[in-house]
């Protein structure tokens, strides 16, 4: 993407095991090369990278931004007879400011520190009451908790969860809207728009950049 025009927001580094595979210095290089004036990174359920991302990418002339993408447990996919454990989806979260960075710290911690033993790190919807001044909220596209209701059929509890959210993130909540050429995402992208149509909420396009290749 050689433009300045788009920002990447879901950006998965080294420090993503198993998902990325980006050290961050290629990511500062490869920015400044594309004349980006910003971009995120967003990797797992941690922030390992955070300080070494900003100090590196201030060091390239782009700005670096701080997110996370957050393993987010709702109460719309509890357990069954039929399958074993709570459902859980991931968004993507974006620090606006101080204030932004120091609450993404708390739920980034929250999620590894109160998880039940034997549970993957998350964090529960109802704890991140409290939590989300300066902080943007992206949906986490067709792979997220509302891409699975919608996939589902489930609109009046993908309208709840939006309700909740926007609660939650008060001019803060992004419809996140993402082409890597999966079917999943062809069989929401509809829902996703008559949804941000519907509720007056704003979309946004990103890509899961794990590969600079």
């Amino acid at each position: 993407m050689g433009s300045t025009k788009f920002v990447h927001l879901s950006f998965k580094s080294a420090y993503s095991l198993a998902e990325g595979a980006i050290h961050i210095k290629d990511i500062a290089a490869w920015a400044k090369a594309e004349g980006m004036p910003a971009i995120a990174i967003t990797d797992t359920n941690n922030l390992f990278g955070a300080l070494e991302f900003s100090e590196t990418l201030k060091g390239a002339g782009v700005q670096p931004i701080i997110g996370c993408a957050l393993s987010l447990k709702t109460p719309y996919f509890k357990s069954t007879r039929q399958t074993s454990g709570d459902k859980i989806y991931p968004v993507h979260l974006i620090a606006q400011n101080r204030a932004g960075f120091k609450n993404l710290l708390k739920i980034v911690s929250s999620a590894h520190l109160d998880a039940s033993g034997g549970d993957d790190p998350h964090q529960d919807l109802d704890d991140l009451e409290g939590k989300t001044e300066g902080l943007i909220l992206m949906t986490g596209g067709a792979e997220g908790p509302l891409g699975a209701l919608i996939k589902d059929g489930r609109t009046a509890e993908a309208e709840a969860l939006l309700e909740t959210l926007k609660g939650l993130f008060p001019g803060r909540l992004y419809i996140e809207i993402q082409r890597h050429g999966m079917d999943i995402e062809k069989k929401t992208e509809e829902g996703f728009l008559e949804l941000a149509y519907g509720m007056d909420l704003p979309l946004v396009a990103t890509n899961n950049a794990v590969s600079l290749r």
